[in-house]
């Protein structure tokens, strides 16, 4: 298995452990949940069932008799459950009878908000069979679900019988630049870091979508082959992402389209004038529910208030439908190659960087080497000059060592060559930044590039330190 190792040390650790475990994992579709607990727990897992998306109650309960079947072949199938309440009495004498063994059971119940739909009474069920019996043996219980602000709401702050019950949690997160290296070296491995991270920029840290590259193809043949040839599994998926999470996922995909218009985010205000949502808990909500997904993420605005904190779409492939795929017809022959020499693409890929950089923010620390010192991330944005000129800084980070560095994230097939305007730039955003924030931390100057920075009179006297993106391949996992 390619990563997940904090994730499969929690997993062994609850089979090693002598009481009964309750495991919530969490996180977005496509992400490798169900891959990780099957492949994992493969030799322990001694019943599982999966919800069925928009089904009711009694045809759940269809499903989980034919399944609870499955696991004792050689016996009188019983009647189909009337409730959960039942069901769940059925669950605990099959595994009264299993026969002993050294290892741990586990039973694993997936898509749970599609089981646990309104009304079927499935959580109390389940938190009444939990409480009075499960709790008690020594087995592993996992639930896992992809909407995932629903899990954290309905099972991990439930408050009812499941209340402080869950004894760990996953939030499993997309693969990072380095996982994401490593499955893609399994299938072609001469593919080197600027075509890992050309792949990445487009379609993220999916295992799901990587799944599909094949030995031999370049980041541009694969990017051409997924998202824009006739049957490419990219192609739709966008349509069917946000509907396979949400219910009502249309203002989930209105919030999504309106930050896709303003790469640099928006804030709360400029989302609701953009979206015509009502400012109350509805979007609120919303905005929870994208973050906990990993599809947005807020930017705390540097020493300014939080109602002036920016939310930026950093989801890879979410970015890349609504710039290059949306309203597009598919099936021309090497549209990608066409499409990534034009200008539009260059300011896509220099925004797509910058969101991998905030993602990996923990590998530039190291590769800082302030990986030990507590830091704050932010964000930057003042009111325009005399000049009508104003400055944006997407990552800053402030440091406890009285250090700050202002991070600009540049995207080059090449090393960056600094010209004397670029200089200029630099020079002035440090100065203004120093003006308005009355900071008395010493500012560094710290550029993020591909290949690095050309050394010359202009980038010898305003660049402090540069990361290349080899630096970024370091971090093996978001945790």
């Amino acid at each position: 298995m390619i990563g997940r190792k904090p994730e499969r040390r929690i997993l062994d650790e609850l089979l090693q452990s002598n009481k009964a475990e309750l495991l919530a994992i969490i996180g977005r579709r496509r992400v490798g949940k169900t891959y990780l607990i099957r492949e994992h727990y493969t030799k322990d897992m001694v019943f599982e069932f999966t919800g069925t998306q928009h089904s009711d109650k009694r045809n759940q309960l269809k499903k989980f008799a034919q399944k609870l079947h499955e696991y004792r072949p050689g016996e009188l199938r019983t009647a189909v459950p009337e409730d959960w309440a039942e069901a769940f009495i059925q669950l605990k004498i099959y595994l009264q009878n299993l026969p002993k063994t050294k290892r741990k059971p586990v039973v694993f119940f997936d898509e749970l908000s599609w089981i646990a739909s309104p009304r079927s009474g499935f959580l109390d069920e389940f938190g009444y069979w939990w409480n009075d019996w499960a709790s008690r043996q020594n087995i592993v219980v996992v639930i896992c679900g992809s909407a995932a602000s629903w899990m954290i709401d309905k099972v991990v702050n439930h408050k009812g019988g499941l209340h402080n019950r869950i004894t760990e949690y996953i939030h499993l997160q997309p693969f990072t630049l380095s996982e994401t290296r490593q499955y893609i070296h399994s299938v072609n491995p001469a593919a080197d870091n600027y075509q890992v991270l050309q792949l990445y920029m487009s379609v993220g840290g999916i295992p799901h979508y990587l799944q599909h590259i094949r030995k031999g193809e370049s980041a541009t043949q694969i990017i051409n082959r997924l998202c824009f040839s006739k049957d490419g599994i990219l192609r739709n998926e966008f349509n069917n992402l946000y509907a396979a999470l949400y219910e009502g996922h249309e203002r989930h995909v209105a919030v999504i389209k309106a930050l896709a218009t303003k790469w640099k985010g928006l804030t709360r205000k400029e989302l609701i004038d953009l979206t015509g949502l009502s400012n109350g808990g509805g979007l609120t909500q919303i905005l929870t529910e994208l973050q906990a997904a990993s599809f947005i993420m807020d930017i705390a605005p540097f020493g300014k208030k939080k109602r002036e904190t920016l939310y930026r779409l950093v989801d890879e492939y979410s970015l890349f439908y609504l710039t290059f795929i949306d309203g597009k017809r598919a099936g021309k022959r090497d549209i990608w190659l066409q499409t990534s020499r034009e200008q539009s693409y260059k300011i896509w890929r220099g925004y797509a960087f910058e969101n991998i950089c905030i993602k990996h923010v923990e590998a530039i620390k190291k590769d800082l080497g302030i990986s030990g010192i507590h830091t704050e991330i932010s964000g930057f944005r003042s009111m325009p000059d005399e000049n009508g000129t104003d400055i944006q800084i997407d990552m800053l980070i402030d440091r406890a060592d009285q250090c700050i560095n202002l991070c600009e994230m540049k995207f080059y097939n090449d090393e960056w060559t600094l010209a004397k305007e670029d200089a200029e730039k630099l020079r002035r955003r440090r100065s203004r930044f120093l003006q308005i924030s009355k900071t008395k931390k010493t500012v560094f100057n710290t550029v993020i590039t591909t290949y690095g920075v050309h050394s010359n009179s202009h980038s010898q006297g305003q660049i402090d330190q540069f990361v290349t993106m080899d630096a970024l391949f370091s971090l093996e996992n978001f945790a």
